[in-house]
């Protein structure tokens, strides 16, 4: 006998439930909850930014001593100081707070900081204790960052954060004239930027993503999300800005942009790419850490103030955390959104959503159970893929005997030339067993007629016709073989093989 007690080890929810979990408010001058009271925020084209990013770089690095490039000030600050457990519980300990619950608004006091409560976790012996508590949730992180990005050098209004605001708090701060508001006529304009593309360019852009074609199960369609005509993405889902980001935007703007723009981006792009491997290695999260403040200061250097919101900011303590959790995928939402997804369609009474809920999880999971014990039922345990090919066949001549399965309308396939035709007929030939006393016994013959160098040209031009004309008048010759004399069907589209679909190229083209 013994007694198994279970721990706590991080907990893992997305940037606003982040302010209800650890206490510490993920909203004004001070919402970084790593960085706390010492990070770098500014009011900017009406609303907080968070810059200062060159911080984390070397003392002597020569960033540091550049100003109009960046905020127009030189940075001499280090970078902001790690709070251990005790320290925050220390802190915590000192502070009043009022009683949970609905009460009288009162103003937060300065010395409470951006700490909102005192977090229950904390009654937990070993809670101050953890190196890593509350982990930044890089699914969120990933699709905001996204969002920003994609949104400003798309000029998407709505969504760019190069706005006139914007252009009037680069004018305040006297820095990059170039990005100025333009006042040569009676009405001051916002000229298109150099980080943004041009209607031509951005019209090829999203083109390009409708077109793109993924293997099967790897993303979804992306391009029902595509609104050329608007110039705009529209029902991306968390897994179509992951595979977005990290496979189709660098590749879609590196002909359309400045390469100036198009390099920290690359570097963004391999950054959450090699951050949600399933192996991390020690090494590359170091070069991570150090790759993700070169790509912010440039950033800095591109982008007006207003595009660094928090969740641009806190992409520089991703690195840290890897290094100390591990892989991301046991640490971010993509499960647990999957989860709440199929949670919220069981819901049948939406007066009593949790009663549904419960229900429906009962049902599933005395489904489950017993589907285990029934072999002749199809369930979750028996049930075919959805691409299926069949498993291996046996019929027809040995060469078909393959686990393939042709599907779709043939009348959209894509015809062959005559010598594709002749190759393909002459492989079939050539690699079927039944057939191979044929073939001995014309190449014999083709030995006897004609001089060594010629055998084999003659033999492969000669072969089928002969072969044709040798077992088409022969009732004893089996069906299967003649089936061998048949030329191919010049008419392809798709197919089933391995458990991944295979089209032809026009039918990519036409879809």
């Amino acid at each position: 006998m013994f007694t198994l007690q279970a721990a706590v080890m991080w907990t893992v929810n997305d940037f606003p439930a982040y302010a209800m979990v650890p206490g510490w408010s993920t909203k004004g001058y001070m919402a970084c909850p790593v960085c706390k009271e010492d990070v770098t925020s500014g009011w900017h084209a009406g609303k907080v930014c968070y810059l200062g990013h060159r911080r984390w770089l070397p003392w002597d690095h020569e960033w540091r001593e550049k100003d109009k490039e960046f905020d127009g000030n030189t940075e001499r600050r280090l970078r902001p100081r790690e709070w251990s457990g005790d320290e925050i519980l220390e802190q915590l300990n000192r502070l009043d707070f009022a009683p949970f619950g609905k009460a009288v608004s009162r103003t937060r006091p300065s010395t409470h900081l951006n700490w909102t409560h005192k977090p229950m976790f904390f009654e937990l012996s070993y809670w101050s204790k953890l190196k890593l508590r509350h982990n930044l949730d890089v699914m969120h992180v990933e699709k905001n960052v996204f969002d920003t990005l994609v949104g400003t050098i798309l000029d998407i209004e709505g969504k760019t954060k190069d706005t006139i605001k914007a252009r009037l708090d680069l004018e305040r701060m006297g820095i990059r004239r170039g990005l100025w508001m333009n006042r040569d006529s009676d009405k001051a304009r916002r000229d298109l930027a150099f980080f943004s593309m041009k209607p031509n360019d951005k019209k090829e852009f999203l083109k390009f993503v409708s077109s793109v074609k993924f293997p099967d199960g790897y993303a979804s369609n992306i391009a029902r999300c595509v609104n050329v005509d608007g110039g705009k993405f529209t029902g991306l889902k968390s897994h179509d800005y992951h595979v977005f980001m990290q496979r189709l935007l660098l590749v879609g703007i590196r002909h359309l942009l400045p390469e100036d723009v198009v390099k920290p981006i690359m570097l963004l792009s391999r950054f959450f790419s090699q951050l949600t491997a399933k192996t991390l290695q020690r090494t590359d999260m170091f070069q991570l850490r150090h790759d993700i403040v070169q790509v912010l200061c440039k950033f800095e250097m591109i982008f007006p103030p207003a595009f660094f919101t928090s969740m641009m900011h806190v992409m520089v303590h991703l690195p840290e955390e890897a290094l100390l959790a591990g892989p991301v995928n046991y640490r971010w939402m993509h499960p647990i959104d999957r989860l709440l997804g199929e949670l919220k369609k069981s819901v049948r009474n939406r007066a009593k959503p949790k009663g549904s809920i419960i229900e429906a999880w009962v049902q599933y999971e005395s489904l489950t159970f017993c589907g285990m014990y029934l072999k002749d039922v199809e369930t979750v345990f028996n049930r075919p893929q959805r691409n299926n090919d069949g498993g291996m066949r046996n019929e027809k001549l040995s060469v078909f005997a393959q686990s393939a399965r042709p599907f779709g309308d043939p009348g959209r396939g894509e015809s062959f030339s005559r010598n594709d035709m002749e190759v393909a007929h002459w492989f079939v030939l050539n690699n079927c067993d039944e057939i191979m006393a044929y073939l001995d016994e014309h190449e014999q013959m083709m030995k006897r007629e004609h001089p060594s160098h010629l055998v084999a040209w003659k033999h492969r031009e000669l072969f089928p016709q002969w072969f044709l004309d040798s077992v088409s008048y022969k009732y004893f010759v089996i069906d299967r073989i003649k089936g061998g004399v048949m030329a191919p069907n010049p008419c392809a589209t798709k197919y089933l093989y391995r458990r991944a679909k295979y089209h032809t190229r026009r039918i990519l083209c036409v879809a």
